[in-house]
């Protein structure tokens, strides 16, 4: 039973299962939940003070302040990743030691307010980007040095479950403390 509280804990909305076919219709979805996901996520914890902020997730995990700040730092890593992928042949992408990422001091301590910037300007050039592409772009790959090849349009689909993925443990957090609005 620990184990699984422990998984729901870690993946509350579960895993990022790739479909099987990637229509228009989902794409448009998807673009535009990356389109919405900075403001939800401001909306979200804008209100928090710094003890709220400073408050992991789960035992073990990250706090609320650097859930925020890994967002910011892992989509401007996946902007990185549709670029090389649009401009260069399937390159092999640079991976980036989150967790290191994570206990860096201005993960630690950083006002929220940067992140969230950084994370709202990354995704409006994103979906900009995104708003621009044929489907025949959205086809070119990348490949990850752990798993294997994946689709922009794949890609597309993944940010946007690790936005509600990371945002389910913030929001879940708040409703077990009762600090939701």
């Amino acid at each position: 039973m620990k184990d699984n509280t422990n998984q729901k804990l870690r993946y509350p909305i579960g895993h990022f299962d790739v479909p099987e076919r990637i229509t228009d219709l989902l794409l448009h979805n998807w673009i535009s939940d990356l389109k919405r996901f900075p403001d939800k996520l401001s909306d979200l914890v804008q209100p928090l003070d710094a003890r709220q902020l400073d408050t992991p997730y789960r035992p073990g995990g990250w706090t609320i302040r650097q859930v925020v700040h890994h967002l910011a730092d892992s989509h401007h890593n996946s902007y990185m990743r549709f670029k090389w992928a649009l401009t260069e042949s399937t390159p092999l992408i640079k991976v980036y030691d989150e967790k290191s990422w994570a206990s860096l001091f201005d993960s630690q301590t950083g006002p929220i307010n940067l992140s969230l910037n950084h994370l709202r300007a990354v995704h409006e050039k994103l979906v900009y980007l995104l708003e621009g592409l044929d489907r025949g772009q959205l086809k070119r790959k990348f490949r990850h040095p752990e798993s294997g090849l994946t689709s922009l349009e794949e890609n597309v689909g993944r940010y946007v479950w690790h936005g509600n993925h990371h945002y389910a443990h913030i929001e879940n957090l708040l409703q077990e403390k009762g600090w939701h609005p």
